[in-house]
């Protein structure tokens, strides 16, 4: 019986021991940094906000999925990749969209990407030149991609302008207003191209290509 009793003993001591080494070993792994790389525009600490739930989950079990849900709710990151460090610390990379234009819908703001998706507007220094966009958001995506196309240089719009009839005027930094036709816009602004830079042609603010095959200057 004397046996018995110090071998429980032993066995309870023994127990007591491994779970509380495991309890330590596991607690290790507790996500204790947060570290975040390649971001310009959007601040560490705003980042490292939205996560905070993730500190002192065990490094060795985070399912990765509730991050990327985190950060996909931020319409400024393009993407992004995760890293464990171990024993406690995540590595996140990120990639930014870039903003090329402000579009004005409904009364709001918000910035275009290059891929003309929707960001969240903030007042950023880095972006006040951007052009105006007034108008439909998926009709620009198509002026946008065409005048890729024809390598228009986009530092020249100041704003970009649609009317009911479906068509652009653009006015440009320099106060020039050009008004493109419904079709063809794009010979337009290859003629505008061709002349904007000849002396000739420099005293004029308005290029009115509406109508078809005609060229009013004013």
């Amino acid at each position: 019986m004397r046996k018995q009793l110090i071998v429980g003993i032993a066995l309870i001591f023994l127990l007591t021991t491994f779970i509380s080494e495991k309890k330590t070993v596991f607690k290790t792994f507790n996500i204790q940094e947060i570290i975040i790389e390649n971001n310009f525009i959007l601040k560490d600490e705003d980042i490292k906000n939205d996560l905070t739930f993730v500190y002192n989950q065990n490094l060795f079990f985070l399912n990765n999925s509730i991050i990327e849900n985190s950060l996909k709710k931020n319409s400024f990151i393009e993407s992004f990749k995760i890293k464990k460090i171990y024993p406690n610390i995540l590595k996140i990379k990120i990639s930014e969209k870039k903003p090329i234009a402000i579009l004005f819908k409904r009364k709001k703001k918000f910035y275009l990407s290059e891929k003309i998706e929707l960001i969240e507007y903030n007042d950023l220094r880095i972006y006040q030149d951007l052009p105006y966009v007034f108008g439909n958001k998926e009709k620009f995506k198509t002026l946008y991609i065409d005048l890729k196309k024809i390598n228009f240089p986009f530092e020249l719009p100041k704003k970009y302008i649609l009317y009911g009839s479906n068509r652009w005027d653009i006015e440009t930094v320099d106060k020039k207003i050009i008004k493109l036709s419904n079709k063809n816009y794009l010979k337009n602004l290859k003629n505008y191209l061709n002349l904007r830079d000849k002396k000739d042609f420099k005293k004029y603010k308005i290029f009115d290509y509406r109508i078809e095959s005609q060229l009013i200057l004013k």
